[in-house]
């Protein structure tokens, strides 16, 4: 496996996730109002931030990237807390369902299992 082919496969996950998040949000839109489309949309953008931070990390781990800033390691040690925090305040604060919130979470992870069976469809 090339670098030029991880990047691609990194490349269309990102794509994809984008993809779902803003489908989503029109989904959510048409279907159930525009309050549980923003938090739709904010799961969604938390879940890319997060996969951008897994991606950043193993490129750093596996010496393909420019090394993290120093802050960066603490940020990634935290996004858990971080990501319950932000979800706790949408929750709470801005009154949008819980449920719409983790179904923007799993964005990224629905772009990761679909870039695995393309992957499977199309392997050369």
């Amino acid at each position: 496996m090339t670098g030029e082919y991880y990047e691609q496969a990194l490349a269309r996950m990102t794509r994809t996730a984008t993809v779902l998040g803003a489908a989503g949000t029109i989904a959510a839109v048409a279907a159930l109002g525009p309050r549980t489309a923003v938090g739709f949309l904010i799961g969604a953008i938390i879940s890319l931030v997060n996969f951008r931070w897994w991606v950043s990390l193993a490129g750093a781990l596996g010496g393909s990237a420019k090394p993290p800033l120093r802050g960066s390691a603490v940020i990634l040690g935290l996004r858990y807390l971080l990501v319950a925090g932000a979800v706790y305040a949408i929750v709470k604060l801005l009154e949008i369902t819980l449920a719409a919130v983790l179904a923007g979470l799993f964005v990224s992870v629905a772009a990761v299992i679909l870039e695995i069976l393309y992957e499977l469809i199309f392997a050369k």
